[in-house]
Parts: C-alpha cells; sequence; structure tokens
C-alpha cells in the first residue's frame, strides 16, 4: 500500500515537471521554434483543430518559422489563426506557404517573459506540493484505520518530502535555464 502511494505521488509529480516544461517551450525566446505554434488551433471545416494536424512546421532559419499547409485553402485560415493567437506573431503569406518571422525581444519584453516563467514554475511547485499533500492524507487515514504502523507511516511521508524536495528543485532547475534562456540578447 505505502509503496503505491509513493509510486502514484512520484509519477504525478513527473507529470507535473513535464508539463512545466512544456510550458516553458510555449514562452518564445529571440530565436525561432515550431514549438510556439503547438497550441495554435485552427478552424477545420468547423472544428478547431491544431495547427500541427493541418499544416507542416519547419525551420527556415533561426528567426523565421516556415508552415504549408496540406490543403490550399486552409492557408488563410492558418495565417489568421497565428495573428490571433496573441502570440505577437505577423506571418506573411508567400502563396504556397506562410513565412512567420520572430521579432527580435526588447529589455522590457523580456522581463514580461521572465515574470510569466516564474509565475509557471510557481503554479507547477504548488502542484507538486498538493500531491505531497494528498500522498500524505491518503498515509494519515492508513495509520487512522490501523492498516500501518505509525514508524510506517512516519518514513512514508519522509520519504515523500523527500520526493517533494528532489521535484520541486528539478523545477528550479528548469526556470533557472529558461531565465537564462530568455535574457540572452
Amino acid at each position: 500500500m505505502i509503496a503505491d502511494i509513493k509510486k502514484s505521488a512520484e509519477e504525478k509529480m513527473k507529470k507535473s515537471v513535464e508539463s512545466l516544461k512544456a510550458d516553458f517551450g510555449k514562452v518564445r525566446t529571440g530565436r525561432a521554434t515550431t514549438g510556439i505554434l503547438d497550441h495554435v488551433k485552427v478552424d477545420y471545416y468547423g472544428t478547431p483543430t491544431l495547427i500541427s494536424q493541418v499544416a507542416n512546421l519547419t525551420l527556415i532559419d533561426a528567426h523565421t518559422v516556415g508552415v504549408q499547409t496540406w490543403e490550399k485553402p486552409m492557408l488563410g485560415k492558418v495565417e489568421k489563426a497565428i495573428r490571433d493567437a496573441d502570440l505577437g506573431l505577423n506571418p506573411s503569406n508567400m502563396g504556397e506557404m506562410l513565412r512567420v518571422p520572430m521579432p527580435p525581444l526588447t529589455e522590457e519584453r523580456r522581463k514580461e517573459l521572465v515574470k510569466l516563467v516564474r509565475g509557471e514554475a510557481e503554479n507547477g511547485k504548488v502542484a507538486v506540493r498538493n500531491i505531497r499533500r494528498d500522498a500524505i492524507a491518503h498515509l494519515k487515514e492508513l495509520l487512522k484505520n490501523k492498516e500501518i504502523s505509525e514508524d510506517d507511516e512516519r518514513r512514508a511521508t519522509e520519504d515523500i518530502q523527500k520526493l517533494t524536495d528532489k521535484y520541486i528543485a528539478e523545477q528550479e532547475k528548469h526556470l533557472a535555464e529558461k531565465e537564462k534562456e530568455l535574457m540572452v540578447v
């Protein structure tokens, strides 16, 4: 039982860290990445569809993403979706494909993005702490029902705290990397 609780808590904490890394991937730096368009949805015959399911995303150069739709009529819809996505991007239609240049970041914008990633990291830490709280509550319930001893509960609580510390430290590491990446001119 205790092993299951620890394993479940660890899996959830890993997913929390992966989610944070995915969120960080959406925050753009000065260079182009196709990941910035991952969450953009296009109206595909009345159905909101991820851009990656209607077009091929490529890097043309360090500051430009290329978007090649699989169906010619979708080009205008994809262009509109990118403009409406509130990413600060302005795609240009080249007839066969879209070129999405990444504008250089100003110092002010960099600082805003750092605040944004710090907020994301804090949300990730809160998620990990909530997982810890739930696991410990489950252990206390087992103790109350006399299914485990006090010593087992205490050891398991310490193990869960170590897991929590480990995954919060991992999130801090990813935050420091992203802040450094954002502040590079």
